[in-house]
């Protein structure tokens, strides 16, 4: 009797997905949004003054908000424009008049020289501004110790 040859079987189509190039494009772009977001912050970066009462000021987010950075060293910055606090006035005054709200927000190093914050406001009053707002952080540590003593005292 002649023998039968099988035909070698073939491994039939896989039905399953192939996950990795999809994990490889989203760890990819997970890198870029990372690297990029610090980027995208308005302005220069300063380490604020924290305060454990800070009041909510929304429209320091926006856009076309006037922000004047200080920072450690005393440098001044109107957006991420470096420059002499003297020429601050001739600068917002243009941005501001054409607005109806004329408010502008600093955002100071919490270890600027409060001299030079005071130098920023006055030319920020002198170029017609109507309200500064003086952003800061949250201190979430001063603020949990502050309303634990105030829960743990006797009502009266």
């Amino acid at each position: 009797m002649a023998e039968v040859q099988k035909k070698p079987s073939t491994a039939g189509a896989i039905a399953d997905i192939n996950v990795t190039p999809m994990v490889d494009v989203m760890l990819v772009m997970l890198i870029i949004f990372m690297v990029i977001t610090p980027m995208l912050s308005k302005g220069v970066s300063v380490d604020m003054a924290k305060t454990t009462n800070p009041m909510a000021l929304p429209d320091a987010d926006k856009e076309d908000a006037v922000v004047v950075a200080v920072s450690r060293d005393g440098r001044v910055y109107l957006g991420s424009t470096q420059m002499a606090a003297a020429d601050l006035p001739a600068k917002v005054k243009d941005i501001v008049s054409t607005r109806l709200d004329k408010t502008c927000y600093i955002k100071s190093d919490a270890r600027a020289r409060y001299e030079k914050v005071v130098e920023v406001v006055d030319n920020l009053r002198a170029a017609g501004v109507d309200n500064v707002g003086l952003l800061t952080e949250l201190d979430a540590k001063a603020k949990a110790k502050a309303d634990a003593a105030a829960a743990a005292a006797p009502a009266q």
